[in-house]
């Protein structure tokens, strides 16, 4: 499947978009002031330790400590279940973070390292050696395992990553001793740093897509920096010659991402509805524990019968949810609601078509199957802010409920409260309420002044505030 990969470059941030047979099926985004944590390695000291939790918070220098569960701080094979005898208050810890800070949580850290290098992950505090899933081979993962054997160093541990099939011992051999290098360096370092300190930060945004996106399928690597498209030029001559032709400069007047007009595709990742080709639609929502995903008919009323029109849309459903997902990059659970199908082939095949799609998605996936309640479950690993997460904030309006009380429900509020005031001891002159128009239009609709006005024996004066809140409202005391 031909790949394109469209970076753009500026001051404030790094933006990356992948184009599979010219359909836009992942984007990227890194800022230049947050940058993110996941890979950075630090020396850390244990802050506070929760034996009830089987987990301790570990003070890395960061406004938000990490979070370390015991099974991520006990070497492989370990079996106490003691966090207290790993970890005492004020003992220093080499860490490494595998899920950044999202919302009020910190970030989540393992004392089981990993370095990944193009062709290999390095892990230093383990012994065995990994081959990718994704190597279907059986007989190039042999050929791997046992090159990987010859040039490891002893008693560490090797995953070999998908970008390693076909490759030579040497180039192995070159990416393990360099990974080898850097762990030494690490290292030294940690045993002479005080606690908290960045002992190694994981590479940017623009060579981790070389590291980890780029390789032979991809059929143009395209730059708008000329600094950026210079030192991947030099990466790539020492990693892999062979795909410096791939590289191409951007040197276009319009903005890159505009000319390909992913500024529009930006725009619809925060979008709840998002439309399929038959007419149909999904409705993504998230919650705090997981996001739901809801599928209809819409405007597809389809040829033959019933049956054919709704598995034609979960089919079709099934191929652009797993596009989200990745679009999006929504991790953790997924419930996906599809439209009722009464026949078993129908099921199978929908679900089908959401594993076959998930094999071109580099964060493990995994689909559950059907429930009883015939809702669809996935897990997604989630590992960064998504995309929303770093584009939106939530609304000042709504405070993140996605509503916010209709102009009806105000101004019974209003009321209620102007009830409340006028059973207190009386003032002279008329009150005056400000709002927001919609709320004021709602009052002089209804016709509903006038009868307050007699109920509560006083002038009422309504008075429309363009910049208040829709929910707000203000009684005031107007002297006569």
């Amino acid at each position: 499947m031909a790949k394109t990969i469209v970076v753009n470059v500026t001051p404030e941030e790094s933006r990356m978009a992948i184009f599979e047979d010219k359909e836009l099926i992942e984007i990227a985004v890194e800022r230049t002031k947050s940058g993110h944590h996941v890979g950075n390695i630090y020396k850390g000291k244990t802050k506070n330790v929760l034996p009830g939790m089987q987990a301790a918070f570990i003070d890395i220098g960061k406004a938000k400590n990490a979070f370390l569960y015991i099974g991520d701080a006990l070497p492989p094979n370990a079996t106490s279940k003691n966090v207290d005898h790993v970890l005492t208050v004020g003992k220093e810890v080499m860490i490494q973070i595998i899920k950044d800070a999202l919302g009020t949580k910190g970030p989540r850290a393992t004392t089981n390292l990993t370095l990944p290098g193009r062709y290999v992950v390095f892990m230093p505090t383990v012994d065995y050696i990994a081959i990718s899933r994704r190597i279907a081979s059986e007989e190039e993962r042999g050929r791997l395992k046992a090159l990987v054997e010859k040039v490891r160093p002893a008693g560490m541990g090797i995953i070999v990553r998908t970008m390693a099939e076909g490759k030579s011992e040497e180039d192995l051999h070159k990416d393990i001793d360099y990974l080898y290098n850097l762990w030494n360096a690490i290292s030294a370092r940690a045993k002479r740093a005080v606690a908290p300190l960045l002992l190694y930060r994981d590479v940017d945004l623009i060579i981790r897509i070389v590291r980890d996106y780029l390789s032979a399928d991809v059929e143009t690597f395209l730059m708008d920096n000329r600094e950026a498209y210079g030192r991947v030029c030099e990466l790539l001559k020492y990693t892999s010659p062979e795909l410096v032709s791939k590289v191409a400069l951007y040197e276009g007047k319009e903005d890159i991402f505009s000319h390909y007009g992913l500024d529009a595709e930006l725009e619809k990742v925060g979008q709840r509805c998002v439309w399929l080709k038959c007419g149909g639609y999904i409705v993504i929502d998230k919650t705090e524990a997981l996001t739901v995903i809801d599928v209809n008919t819409g405007k597809f009323v389809g040829s033959t019968k019933l049956a054919d029109t709704v598995f034609q849309t979960n089919l079709e459903a099934a191929t652009e949810i797993t596009r989200q997902l990745r679009l999006r990059d929504i991790g953790g659970i997924i419930i996906v609601d599809f439209i009722d199908m009464d026949r078993d082939e129908d099921k199978k095949a929908v679900i089908e078509a959401l594993e076959e799609n998930f094999k071109r998605d580099r964060t493990k996936t995994n689909v559950l199957g059907f429930t009883e309640l015939g809702l669809v479950e996935i897990t997604r690993k989630k590992s960064r802010q998504n995309l929303e997460g770093m584009l939106y904030s939530e609304c000042p309006c709504c405070a993140g409920r996605g509503r916010v009380q209709s102009p009806e429900t105000v101004v019974i509020n209003i009321w209620r409260r102007m009830r409340t005031i006028m059973e207190g001891p009386r003032r002279q002159g008329g009150i005056v309420i400000e709002v927001h128009p919609l709320v004021a239009e709602t009052i002089n609709s209804q016709g509903d002044l006038q009868r307050m006005e007699q109920e509560l024996a006083c002038s009422i004066r309504i008075e429309p505030v363009a910049a208040m809140h829709p929910e707000v409202f203000s009684i005031l005391c107007e002297n006569e």
